[in-house]
């Protein structure tokens, strides 16, 4: 509840401040409705916005075209008229001299969009190259500087705060259980997605969007133990056993999102989010949000471990559970209020992740699952402490890493960071070589 009230706090606090920027600079917004649905984003590159770039949105099929230009703070959108896959075209030519598309940048893009829903469209932008003294100039968009340098580095820390969220509860659960959740990943998506419902389609405000979806994510966690892991754990079923539940039901989960809500991105707030800089770094509104809640939830559950009755429990069974049972803790009782507390904080995870990239979609917790593993493994597995130190870790190395290599690339840098600690060091940083008991 302390962490909740802090979180809620955090939100109306950021958000007056979003208000108050969102006067400064003019905007281009749709807004979908019951008719209409809308593609925009948000154009920019290390040095800031970038304005008067012209997009075109077209649909042969509907025989659509639709073009618009980019505002002052970079933000384009574009209403369609249906649901259809769209094509989504920057005109170079229209670039001013500090901005070009990076060597890995798709130009144009198809999107799949549906009436009354937003969808994002990112074009990877980067700085041009300055022309040189002898009067000549060269693209460089490769070239890394110390501005591009403090930005990957801002993205790393804001997508590692947000996947420590989802990565201390799957420690949490293994080291209660000793089962790799491989449903982890959906409880994000289910924190997104149900962020979408509320904001979008039931019109609520985004601080109570994000609170109903966590309540709701922890009471999956809470329906999950009482209808499936409980009765297992019961039956003695072993770890080998539980861990195939956990992908079957992953799977179920996925394609019931798809079936739901569709294969396309779904935004989560009512109009293209404003951005503010702080010193070279440029990050939208929501994403410093984001990085506050993740922040203050992180620090409320390391006071809930290190100083509350319960916590210490929760440790004790993660370091012996058959000793912390003979000690008269109730282990099936924590086991629950992990579950609860590791979905909650998946589902938190998910709702401020959609909120930094404006962005939902039945797939986000897939995308996730693998770095989760990788962060938990890198901290050491079972300790939340360690899966929060892994987390920033992967999201430093994987944002920055787009320095060097095409975007797509990122998520396999992760695997191999994976791979490298199991060779290394397979306890991770602060894991035990030996566990006692």
């Amino acid at each position: 509840m302390i962490a909740l009230s802090m979180l809620a706090a955090a939100l109306v606090g950021v958000i007056g401040l979003q208000a108050e920027s969102a006067s400064a600079t003019a905007a281009v917004t749709c807004v979908a409705d019951a008719e209409t649905g809308c593609i925009g984003g948000t154009l920019q590159n290390t040095a800031g916005p970038v304005e008067g770039v012209t997009i075109t949105v077209t649909n042969e099929d509907d025989e659509f075209e639709e073009s618009t230009t980019t505002a002052a703070n970079g933000t384009w959108a574009v209403a369609i008229p249906g649901r259809a896959r769209y094509t989504v075209e920057l005109d170079e030519s229209t670039l001013p001299s500090t901005a070009a598309l990076a060597d890995s940048a798709e130009n144009p893009v198809e999107q799949l969009a549906v009436v009354g829903a937003s969808s994002t469209v990112d074009f990877n932008l980067v700085l041009d190259a300055t022309p040189s003294t002898g009067g000549s100039s060269s693209t460089t968009t490769g070239t890394v500087t110390p501005t591009r340098l403090l930005q990957q580095f801002a993205l790393g820390i804001r997508y590692g705060l947000i996947l420590a969220l989802a990565a201390v509860g799957l420690s949490l659960i293994y080291g209660t259980t000793g089962m790799s959740s491989f449903s982890h990943g959906e409880q994000v998506t289910l924190g997104a997605l149900l962020t979408f419902v509320f904001s979008i389609q039931l019109h609520w405000p985004i601080v109570l969007s994000v609170l109903a979806a966590v309540i709701l994510s922890a009471a999956s966690g809470w329906l999950q133990d009482v209808g499936i892991w409980q009765p297992l754990r019961r039956r003695r079923v072993g770890l080998v056993q539980l861990m195939i539940v956990s992908i079957g039901l992953s799977l179920a989960l996925q394609y019931a999102f798809q079936f739901r809500f569709g294969g396309s991105t779904l935004q989560v707030l009512p109009s293209i989010a404003k951005s503010w800089s702080i010193g070279p770094i440029r990050l939208s509104i929501p994403s410093y949000i984001a990085m506050g809640c993740a922040t203050i939830v992180l620090v409320g559950v390391a006071l809930f471990l290190q100083r509350t009755r319960t916590g210490r429990a929760t440790r004790a069974i993660s370091d012996n559970p058959a000793l912390a049972a003979a000690s008269g803790i109730d282990v099936d009782k924590i086991i629950r209020l992990v579950w609860i507390l590791a979905t909650g904080l998946a589902g938190l995870g998910g709702a401020l992740l959609a909120l930094a990239f404006n962005g939902a979609a039945w797939d986000l917790g897939l995308q996730m699952l693998l770095l989760m593993f990788a962060a938990v493994t890198l901290g050491g597995l079972g300790t939340a402490y360690g899966a929060l130190i892994g987390s920033l870790i992967i999201g430093v190395v994987v944002e920055m890493s787009t320095l060097w290599l095409p975007s797509s690339l990122k998520f396999a840098v992760a695997l191999l960071i994976l791979i490298l600690v199991l060779l290394i060091r397979p306890q991770g940083i602060l894991g035990r070589a030996e566990r006692v008991g």
